[in-house]
């Protein structure tokens, strides 16, 4: 007990003196990747975007975080991210930046956090190294440039570990509650996704503590139940509310937040079956929107299909090229197949990657000479917390069978740890002359240079041979000499170490700056020269979309359509050449018309590309709105409650987001929540809330009967008085879209 309160005096004395002057650019740095030109982005994910608009407007509607103003569906994650985005665009307004700035934010303290935690065991320079390595990790500021969850998630949970290691130095039980219970509150944040880092604590908590057993397992139970009891907190409040007096919960197929819990964020992202049609027939996820797709092409002609094909083969043969673990390298959004050396392969590699055989060596010099029975040093316990938060998340990805690029921030926090932590060890191991350990130093500067080279080889054409050749060149060449000047100790050799060092975090620092430089993409946040794309690969393979990793699946705030070579939208097979993609626009973080079409026809639900806009409304290829359509529904609105009815949140986000009137998602995010009857529709039509219907082919699984009974009982709507342009039948978000008009009596 008299070491820990020395412990705890040490660290408040160490906490009176001055800043630490090398963290003050590593934060600067972290600070600019993760803000700026942030501004620029007006939409930011429109699907998301949208339910803060909507949640500002009443506290009904901040609760459930309802995606739509008048409460008819939620988004399909929990609250607490949604809630702080909306109080954020409540003090500063309501603009893209404003939803954006908390993950940035998040992001930066992030950085701040994990030098706390690693300088106070490890040395301040492998807080220094740690937190660079982190900063610079090319996912971390490509996620924490938009408003998806999981920058703020992470900054959550390594709040919940410093908890945890204050609950250890300080054996004050309210420390464990306070590290769970904020477990639970990142729970509220992304659901399962959460739970990863359990183990971590678990195993932590019982190797570091010196209590009793008896002890251990009652403060660990205890401190679950709490951890529990927060998790399921708001699950409860809604589940328990009747339906008719909140909105569907989005993305559920029984209405129940954890069914939405532990089936499509739980166990479908680990099996693949993300989908259920409203049958509860499950569809593997990559075959969803091909099948609603196939069900609603209109037909096309034999050279435009001609010509589909002969790409699609194009790009399968482009493709051929095999991971370390065999097989094709892209997979469901450009996350590889599954398999042992998935982190590898091409698409997540880039994202995450680039100093793991640097940790895998800084962990076996971390860790040898370790007895399993103990003792342990404190730098031996903590090592031993990353590895149990590290080799879990690495396996889930490498096995998992739908999930997005951005979730690989996940791995950011133990990899950064090691980086800086294994430095440091690695260093001094070398400089000793501490056997083969003193070898590990060049040998994990060697292999870490060799796998950046395979890292970036595939982006030739885009950043062109030098920087691959330079990284290869001078990681083999720092590397050699220092393994040659082992026996030497001047100050060359630690030039040449910290040379070494500036070498394996170039590439990552450059790819950590490809959201600013070439555009991001706030649907699917990627770093890399394409990252505006959204395909999240390089160039090469980013000739069509269902080979590119996207399957014909829709991200939230996105549609589907085929990708050519240039990284540009095409529209899908039987469209027109001459309308453009929704929200269409040039390479900066926006979708574009393919090659040599032409810009004299729009979208239905789409305005004029304006390439030198100064705002990137990247929130999806339809994150504008077509203000003829928009002006037409706002003059014949009779006072129905909707502003108009569409099948899902992409046609529904750019209007609410616009105007802050309700527009109903029929069918939730993706048009397959099975929310709505035509019982229920008739119902809502005779009292008078809704009459217009947006359709655009993507009703399927629970909404096709919905879909059918408007069709058959509507007044087709002319388009010369909504369509921005004189085409009759001009693409929607996924095929023809056509504006209907019901009343009944």
């Amino acid at each position: 007990m008299k070491h820990m309160n020395s412990e705890v005096k040490e660290e408040r004395t160490s906490n009176k003196k001055r800043i630490d002057l090398f963290l003050v650019p590593i934060v600067l740095i972290a600070a600019f990747l993760n803000l700026f030109k942030i501004w620029t982005d007006e939409y930011a994910n429109a699907y998301y975007t949208a339910a803060v608009k909507s949640m500002l407007q009443s506290f009904h509607n901040f609760f459930y975080a309802s995606f739509d103003p008048g409460g008819y569906v939620t988004i399909d994650k929990p609250p607490v991210v949604f809630w702080i985005q909306t109080i954020s665009a409540k003090i500063f307004g309501f603009h893209g930046w404003s939803v954006i700035l908390p993950q940035a934010l998040a992001g930066i303290g992030s950085v701040l956090l994990l030098y706390v935690l690693v300088k106070r065991t490890f040395g301040v320079w492998a807080g220094r190294l740690a937190v660079f390595a982190m900063a610079l990790t090319p996912i971390v500021p490509a996620v924490s440039r938009t408003n998806n969850i999981d920058s703020m998630l992470v900054f959550t949970l390594l709040v919940a570990t410093w908890m945890l290691f204050r609950a250890v130095r300080t054996a004050k039980f309210g420390w464990v509650l306070a590290a769970f219970a904020m477990i639970g509150v990142a729970f509220n944040m992304k659901m399962l996704q959460a739970y990863m880092v359990l183990p971590a604590f678990y195993v932590f908590y019982v190797v570091a503590t010196k209590i009793t057993w008896k002890k251990k397992i009652a403060f660990l139970t205890t401190a679950t139940a709490l951890m529990l009891a927060v998790s399921v907190s708001w699950a409860v409040v809604v589940d328990s509310t009747s339906a008719d007096k909140r909105p569907y919960m989005g993305s559920s197929q029984t209405n129940s937040v954890l069914e939405l819990a532990f089936g499509y964020n739980g166990i479908n992202r680990l099996t693949g079956n993300t989908s259920v049609t409203g049958s509860g027939h499950k569809q593997p996820a990559q075959t969803e929107q091909q099948t609603a797709s196939s069900e609603t092409k209109q037909t096309s002609n034999s050279s435009a299909d001609s010509s589909q094909s002969s790409n699609q083969r194009k790009s399968s043969s482009s493709q051929k090229m095999q991971a370390p673990g065999g097989g094709n390298q892209n997979g469901m959004f450009n996350t590889g197949n599954p398999g042992p050396f998935r982190l590898f392969q091409k698409g997540l590699s880039d994202q995450i990657s680039w100093l793991l055989p640097f940790v895998i060596f800084s962990i076996v010099g971390l860790f040898a000479g370790v007895k399993f029975k103990g003792p342990y040093t404190t730098k031996q316990k903590e090592s031993l917390f990353w590895l149990a938060w590290l080799l879990p998340v690495a396996v889930f990805f490498s096995i998992a069978g739908f999930f997005h690029q951005y979730y690989l921030i996940m791995l950011a926090p133990p990899i950064a740890a090691f980086a800086g932590a294994g430095a440091v060890a690695l260093w001094s191991m070398y400089k000793q002359h501490n056997g083969w350990k003193s070898w590990l130093l060049p040998g994990g500067i060697l292999t870490t240079a060799a796998l950046q080279v395979y890292i970036m080889s595939p982006y030739v054409s885009s950043i062109g041979v030098a920087p691959i050749a330079g990284v290869g060149a001078l990681g083999v060449i720092l590397a050699l000499v220092l393994a040659v000047r082992k026996q030497r100790k001047n100050s060359l050799t630690n030039y040449l170490g910290a040379a070494a060092m500036v070498v394996l975090l170039a590439m990552p620092a450059y790819w950590a700056m490809t959201p600013i430089i070439y555009g991001g993409n706030s649907m699917l946040p990627s770093a890399g020269p394409d990252s505006s794309s959204g395909m999240g690969g390089p160039p090469s393979t980013a000739t069509n979309s269902k080979q590119s990793g996207f399957n014909g699946m829709q991200p939230p705030g996105s549609s589907s359509g085929n990708s050519s070579s240039n990284n540009q939208m095409q529209p899908p097979s039987g469209s027109s050449n001459g309308g453009q993609m929704p929200g269409g626009s040039s390479n900066n973080g926006q979708m574009q018309p393919p090659s040599g079409s032409s810009n004299n026809s729009q979208m239905p639900n789409s305005s004029s590309s304006k390439s030198s806009s100064s705002k990137r409304k990247s929130g999806g290829m339809n994150a504008e709105v077509n203000q003829k359509l928009l002006n037409y529904l706002t003059k014949n609105n009779t006072g129905e409650k909707y502003l108009f009815a569409t099948t899902d949140s992409t046609s529904a986000a750019p209007y609410i987001i616009k105007t802050g009137k309700p527009v109903m998602a029929m069918g939730g995010f993706s048009g397959s929540d099975p929310i709505l009857t035509v019982s229920k529709l008739k119902a809502m039509i005779k009292k008078g809330e809704v009459k217009y219907f947006y359709l655009s082919g993507m009703g399927k699984g629970g909404q096709s009967d919905v879909i059918t009974w408007i069709k058959d009982n509507s007044k087709e709507i002319p388009s010369s008085k909504w369509q921005s342009t004189s085409s009759s039948a001009q693409q929607g978000p996924s095929g023809n879209g056509t504006l209907y008009e019901i009343t009944l009596k």
